[in-house]
């Protein structure tokens, strides 16, 4: 059955000069308008699409992939205002609705908010300003080390809150950060702990040796990239270290250490060079 607000992969069923017809199941045929129907499909063709409703209230099958589905969060642009309420840019060609009553501030055109899709009394997509009423206020159940999809919320006094598996408030500290976040940056990430007052803790590196071993890997591949020679060292400034690998210096220092005890590479006074180059 088609799943509204959500990717499916239908079965193409009928062929008509305005486009195609998918297989929804209990929801029906649904029409995939033809702007949208890959030029080599061909009934019978299973398809990747996204449901939802055209501005007539009438089931759409599109290829095209929204910024958010339903039950995720993302930061939006107001696009337009009318009686109903605030129009947001979310991929698609018809805008996705906020009313007033789910907006926390009125909102203004031209400005971005954090919203989550969901559907409303009628059982249309709409999208929520107020994410607390969505999100799961019991313990989480997460295990430390976990990888979990982030969404920057922005900077706070700590480092920077941000939004976990669309469901949840975690903080990243600013002491574990070594790059530039930035509002409504998506990235994964991972739990580092989740306290007794139930908030997240998090971070963006691996933990113990696991950590390790893939930033070798990553500054193996990187001099490997770089003709087997880089002009960092154990003793580089963490500043630059930071802004090439996006890590610690010590978890660097622990990394290289680790390459040069297998004899991958040499260290020498203005780089890492690859044994062998």
């Amino acid at each position: 059955m088609a799943q509204i607000g959500k990717h499916n992969i239908l079965r193409v069923v009928k062929e008509v000069d305005f486009g195609i017809y998918l297989d929804g199941g209990a929801e029906g045929e649904i029409l995939m308008p033809d702007r949208y129907v890959p030029d080599d499909c061909e009934v019978g063709d299973n398809l990747e699409c996204f449901i939802y409703f055209d501005s007539e209230d009438r089931l759409i099958a599109t290829t095209e992939k929204p910024l958010a589905m339903l039950e995720e969060c993302a930061h939006l642009k107001v696009v337009a205002l009318n009686a109903q309420g605030a129009f947001l840019d979310w991929g698609l060609l018809k805008d996705l609705r906020v009313s007033f009553s789910q907006q926390n501030v009125p909102m203004k055109v031209g400005v971005s908010y954090f919203v989550r899709v969901y559907l409303d009394e009628s059982g249309r997509l709409a999208a929520s300003a107020k994410l607390d009423r969505f999100f799961n206020q019991n313990v989480p159940h997460y295990k430390t080390g976990e990888v979990v999809d982030l969404l920057i919320w922005g900077p706070t006094d700590l480092g920077y809150k941000a939004i976990v598996n669309h469901k949840n408030w975690g903080v990243l500290y600013a002491d574990d950060l070594f790059q530039t976040l930035k509002k409504g940056q998506r990235l994964q990430g991972f739990i580092k702990k989740v306290r007794r007052d139930q908030k997240i803790d998090l971070t963006l590196q691996k933990q113990g040796y696991e950590k390790v071993k893939d930033i070798t890997e990553i500054i193996l591949d990187e001099i490997k990239a770089e003709n087997g020679f880089i002009p960092l060292t154990d003793k580089s400034p963490p500043e630059l270290i930071a802004k090439r690998f996006g890590i610690s210096k010590k978890t660097f220092k622990k990394a290289v250490g680790a390459l040069y005890k297998k004899k991958v590479i040499t260290i020498e006074a203005t780089g890492l060079r690859l044994i062998g180059d």
